[in-house]
């Protein structure tokens, strides 16, 4: 990848307002419509003239020159794709004349220089978390129920409505009232009063259900087990109740050894297996007491200042779109970099969105080791695709192609620049939990609620999460920070977008305010005086990875 950095996208959105197309990068052979284009407009660039030989939609890609078979489509500096159809100087790139291409990489020696961004009054900036014994902060601050096998998804449904029903937890369903019409036409009935909260200073009960554990390989065993380490290791969780059979793969040792690193220390966790009681009412008793209890001792945990450098924020995409890689993803990039700035961790997920810019994130990685893990991983993801007839190139999603995202390495290019130009500190495998200052890259798919629960259950305690399709994506523990790579999606889905970044692209906005404005909110959310939409719909998405299967 070329160093495509945010002072090139603060230069290229200075005047978009003026100009109806944008070239991301010098050198690129295609111009991104940021409008509707029609046949025969004229696009002046670079002192010519391009003639538009069709229509060209809004955020789709248009040739700046002839491009024959086998020509290379280069956009942000890397090949994006190779031509399969001949496409004529001011035609539309699309998938029946485009094909995905990948650049090649290697491990080359190169030496990379990184120019830190100005935080400047940012190192005086705090928020209000949860400090943990192991040194870490929380954005919140939640008791989790984990269920070590599906057996105990039934166990759980029922501790759950006790449980929310009874602290004052319980949402209620807002369109009751709606089948209530259609049933009969009568009122509901008014409902008993919600009681009050008696542990003022926890934020939920959360219950992760799954269908893992058991009845697949002891490898799916040991990655979900990894995973539940995780999410009771992140710093929002306070402490967890375990449920288990007992006869399942993932067994409590596993739970406890994966626990055993030193993250997570001094937390209280409760370990409950249904084969040592005779009867269900039994168990269920005993997990009640034992974990109100710990509910009364977590609940004299109270928020206190913490410098930003304690932000663990996950980086994310879905539902993405053409203007994805020149708005909110290189937003987000920009926030990355300057939390690293400031000693704070970040994590980029989806190793599929990372195919064609590998060669960028190898020369950033801080030693050979790392750069050699992040090929390593990525082949074998890669090659884990292939057994199973897929591949990276099939990544791409209808939504995507539809909006202007017509191959792997164009979405990928694209979904890179959330990771800013930081180098890069580590690189985690799925299971691996996040300890090192700076920018981290995490092996998921790019499912985005896989990818999401694997964030989050591997060091997050944030995630800023870029759309321009529009998705209702939460986390069940981490806060989800939803942000438009268009304006005219929180116009359409205002109840689930918390930030603009189409903003970018009126050209009355630079990359640095919106920054700093971004940055403003992570701080209100992470300090608990803002909830997100994801949070206020109670959006609490929790699927685990199975590995090779998803893209």
């Amino acid at each position: 990848m070329s160093g495509f950095d945010h002072s090139e996208v603060v230069c290229l959105l200075k005047d978009v307002e003026l100009k109806n197309f944008l070239i991301v990068s010098e050198g690129d052979n295609v111009a991104v419509a940021l409008q509707d284009l029609k046949r025969h407009d004229i696009l002046a660039i670079n002192g010519s003239n391009v003639s538009l030989a069709q229509d060209i939609p809004s955020k789709h890609k248009v040739a700046l020159t002839d491009l024959a078979v086998n020509d290379i489509v280069n956009m942000y500096g890397v090949p994006v794709g190779r031509v399969v159809k001949p496409i004529s100087k001011g035609g539309i790139i699309t998938t029946d004349n485009v094909m995905h291409t990948a650049a090649p990489y290697g491990i080359k020696g190169v030496d990379y220089i990184y120019d830190a961004p100005e935080v400047g009054a940012l190192r005086h900036r705090s928020f209000m978390g949860f400090h943990r014994p192991d040194g870490q902060v929380g954005t919140a601050n939640y008791w989790a129920f984990i269920p070590l096998v599906f057996c105990q998804n039934r166990n759980l449904k029922v501790l759950r409505e006790a449980f929310e029903a009874e602290l004052g937890f319980k949402k209620e369903n807002p369109y009751r009232w709606r089948i209530r019409q259609h049933a009969g036409g009568k009122e509901i009935p008014s409902e008993e009063p919600v009681p009050d909260r008696p542990f003022n200073n926890i934020d939920g009960i959360k219950f992760l259900t799954h269908v893992g554990g058991c009845g697949s390989t002891r490898e799916d065993a040991q990655s979900l087990v990894d995973l539940l380490a995780g999410y009771i290791k992140n710093p929002n969780v306070a402490g967890a109740t375990v449920l288990s059979l007992g006869c399942q793969h993932a067994q409590i040792d596993l739970l406890k050894k994966a626990l055993a690193d030193g993250m997570g220390v001094g937390k209280p966790v409760h370990y409950f297996e249904q084969q040592q009681y005779g009867t269900e009412r039994e168990m269920m008793f005993d997990i009640i007491d034992t974990t109100f209890q710990s509910l009364t001792e977590v609940n004299k945990l109270v928020r206190e200042p913490a410098p930003l450098s304690k932000l663990s924020i996950g980086l994310e995409c879905g539902g993405s779109d053409g203007f994805s890689g020149i708005t909110a993803n290189p937003l987000i990039g920009h926030v990355s970099d300057r939390i690293n700035t400031l000693g704070g961790r970040t994590i980029l997920a989806e190793f599929p969105e990372l195919c064609g810019v590998e060669q960028d994130l190898i020369n950033r990685c801080t030693s050979r080791e790392i750069a050699q893990k992040f090929i390593g991983l990525m082949e074998d993801y890669g090659n884990l695709a292939k057994s199973v007839g897929s591949g990276f190139d099939m990544n791409p999603s209808p939504g995507n192609i539809k909006d202007g995202l017509i191959t792997d390495a164009m979405k990928s290019a694209g979904a890179a620049t959330k990771g800013g130009r930081s180098p890069i500190a580590d690189v985690l495998d799925y299971g691996e939990y996040a300890t090192k200052q700076g920018l981290h890259l995490l092996c998921t798919p790019g499912n985005d609620v896989e990818s999401t629960t694997g964030l989050a259950g591997f060091g997050a305690n944030l995630i800023l999460f870029s759309t321009g399709l529009g998705t209702p994506t939460g986390n069940i523990v981490c806060p989800v920070i939803k942000i438009s790579t268009n304006s005219e999606l929180p116009k359409r889905m205002k109840d689930i977008i918390d930030f603009d970044a189409g903003r970018l692209l009126s050209g009355h906005y630079s990359m640095e305010q919106m920054s700093d404005e971004l940055i403003e909110l992570i701080i209100a959310v992470a300090s608990g005086e803002k909830k997100t939409c994801a949070d206020v719909l109670g959006q609490d998405d929790f699927i685990p990875w199975k590995r090779g299967v998803s893209l």
